[in-house]
């Protein structure tokens, strides 16, 4: 490369939504500048104004199609936070806190096996050069790693049939969209085919661990939620004693119970023998990465997982704070209320506020209307000196902020967890690498392995937890005090916090006389994805990807991706369009 330019990657592939990213490279291929870019509005906000709040989950669910519970869990947690802050004596059932917990537990561990293999691995792996990989090698090298009974050279002889047969087809299928061959790969062939191997094993494992979902929330993606706790009832009944067509007959019983504790070694086993063994063989190939992708140190973290409630932030296993300047000595506290600690801003955002667009708005005094002044596609570059995003700047005192794993990891490292203590401590020395390793593009990467490890081994103790309680005779999941809307105040406002696989999730919710008066959901990808705000400070993806990348070939943009990709993006991924009684407008048939 031998001329500045901007290198335009649109649709940033391997993601949930649309995204795209614009990058000012120097002579030399160094990314001077970054703008990240959301190309597809979400509207939900809009959708609920005027419903029932004990309906909102059901929409803003939809969000997203990746995150299938987060967004509904953070909605009912916003109406109860609501009622909680109006009635402090109003609760949730333990039972219900336990499997809230496991539920997002599980969506957790689930997401992100699915995020390494499927969407951040090909980053990493080149499964062309698979085909060169000897067998009996691939074996031995598996062995080496784990006790992961699949690792027979048989077993890899029989995967390598098959990348070959999708090679010589010319129809590489789901391993099409990558960039096979660049001098970027550097794993040898073995570990290319041990890693694709294991791509196809996380797609079977997958089908199996979902079923927790199922159970609890009687279906996956999108399971149900309801306000007040959770809406399975258990049932201590054997099957010969259920009536037809009673509760019993739809409730969760041993049999379902002891599924989930099937689903938890299940998810453990592949954590333990494949995820983390994989991770550090992978990033011990690209220690490089650990200084490559600095966000500039602020995180953020809502906290989550109550061992004694959810407005008890004592007792979360996932801390709530503030990490500034990578200074993990101090977590500042977040305070929900003051206007000007959490707020969005829309100075290159396509919205307008009423009282001028240079401002912050707290949530709760947001406003989402729309005002598109972008270039007319097809078009070639965004004017980012003027707005050029779909996606608003959430700031925490003004700071832009990384949310995610790296962040939670931190947190909990920060406040002396001795299990996420030990797993880090043993990750730098493992890969032989400096502690400022964690600030990077390889640490985000490796966080999320070692919180999947975490909360899995954390979902045996919530299990037994839940089932001691049932043995006692506790088996109360729902809260129906407060249930209608003719017991409320007449203005209500909350904020039902979640810390959702990619980060820090929030839906701030107004209650006037029953119905929805305004509602904001500041969702991971904003934080991380969000454009500069008036003072020109970039969001996170920008600031990561203008720390010491150094492009091969901009027609190839593996670098821009491989970071990217570290943050897992979830983009808002639809445009959703209703009348003003909530009737479809339009429906589109793609053939």
């Amino acid at each position: 490369m031998s001329t500045a330019q901007r290198v335009v990657v649109d649709p940033i592939t391997r993601i949930e939504g649309h995204l795209r990213i614009e990058a000012e490279t120097d002579a030399s291929g160094k990314i001077t500048s970054a703008y990240s870019a959301g190309t597809m509005v979400r509207g939900i906000e809009i959708i609920l104004r005027g419903r029932d709040p004990r309906d909102a989950w059901a929409f803003a669910q939809r969000i997203c199609g990746v995150c299938t519970l987060v967004h509904g869990m953070a909605s009912i947690r916003s109406v109860e936070d609501a009622l909680h802050r109006a009635i402090p004596t109003y609760s949730i059932p333990r039972n219900a806190e336990i499997i809230r917990n496991l539920m997002i537990a599980a969506q957790y561990v689930h997401d992100h096996v699915m995020h390494f293999y499927h969407l951040h691995a090909l980053d990493w792996v080149d499964v062309v050069s698979a085909l060169k990989a000897d067998p009996k090698a691939t074996s031995a090298l598996a062995q080496s790693l784990s006790s992961y009974p699949k690792s027979s050279p048989g077993y890899f002889a029989d995967v390598q049939k098959k990348v070959k047969t999708f090679v010589e087809q010319g129809q590489l299928g789901i391993f099409s969209n990558a960039y096979w061959g660049h001098p970027a790969y550097k794993l040898p062939p073995e570990a290319n085919l041990m890693a694709v191997a294991h791509y196809l094993e996380a797609l079977a494992w997958q089908r199996d661990v979902v079923k927790l979902h199922a159970i609890f929330g009687g279906k996956n993606p999108h399971p149900n939620f309801v306000v007040g706790g959770v809406p399975s009832a258990i049932s201590v009944h054997t099957a010969a004693n259920k009536a037809v067509g009673s509760q019993d007959a739809t409730a969760v019983n041993m049999v379902g119970l002891q599924t989930v504790q099937n689903v938890i070694k299940q998810m453990r086993d592949f954590v333990d023998q494949v995820y983390v063994p994989d991770t550090l063989a992978v990033a011990s190939f690209y220690k490089d990465w650990g200084g490559i992708g600095d966000t500039g140190g602020n995180f953020l973290s809502f906290g989550d997982l109550p061992a004694k409630g959810f407005w008890d932030t004592d007792s979360f296993l996932i801390p709530r704070g503030v990490i500034l300047n990578k200074d993990i000595s101090t977590i500042h506290p977040i305070d929900l209320d003051k206007d000007d600690e959490i707020q969005e801003f829309v100075s290159h955002s396509w919205y307008k506020y009423g009282a001028g667009d240079a401002q912050g708005l707290h949530p709760w005094k947001g406003e989402t209307e729309f005002n598109f002044t972008g270039p007319k596609p097809p078009y070639d570059q965004l004017n980012v000196e003027e707005k050029y995003s779909w996606l608003k700047s959430p700031r925490w005192k003004g700071k832009a902020m990384e949310v995610g794993p790296l962040a939670r990891v931190l947190m909990m490292y920060a406040k002396g967890h001795a299990q996420t203590k030990e797993l880090v401590d043993y990750t730098l020395k493992t890969l032989d690498v400096p502690v400022t390793a964690l600030f990077s593009t390889l640490g985000r990467t490796a966080a999320r392995t070692l919180e999947s490890k975490i909360l899995a081994d954390a979902m045996q103790g919530m299990y037994d937890e839940l089932i001691a309680n049932i043995k006692a005779g506790d088996v109360k999941t729902f809260n129906e005090q407060y249930w209608e809307p003719s017991s409320w105040p007449a203005h209500m406002h909350g904020v039902g916090l979640m810390e959702a696989p990619r980060g820090g999730l929030s839906h701030w919710i107004v209650v006037d006389d029953g119905k929805i008066s305004n509602y904001q959901a500041v969702v991971p990808s904003t934080w991380n994805a969000g454009p500069r705000d008036a003072q020109g400070t970039p969001g996170a993806y920008e600031a990561a990807l203008q720390h010491n990348h150094v492009m091969f070939d901009p027609k190839q943009p593996i670098e821009i991706l491989r970071t990217i990709h570290s943050f897992d993006p979830c983009i808002a991924c639809a445009v959703h369009v209703t009348d003003p009684d909530g009737e479809e407008l339009v429906q589109v048939k793609v053939k």
